[in-house]
């Protein structure tokens, strides 16, 4: 199955995938951060979607 890029969430919620411009968009709006500390985020704590949020609530 091939990724839908028209779609506006991730096809995986539990995981943050910043390989996907929709996905970093849809992200860092939802945390409101950058497109910078979220990458910072999932290369600290990896890419499970509760462990991202947790290090930037930091």
């Amino acid at each position: 199955m091939s990724d839908d890029k028209t779609l506006r969430t991730p096809a995986d919620a539990q995981r943050v995938n910043v390989g996907e411009d929709y996905e970093v968009r849809y992200w860092t709006n939802k945390w409101n951060v950058t497109p910078q500390q979220l990458r910072a985020a999932v290369d600290k704590v990896g890419v499970m979607a509760d462990d991202v949020e947790r290090e930037l609530r930091r």
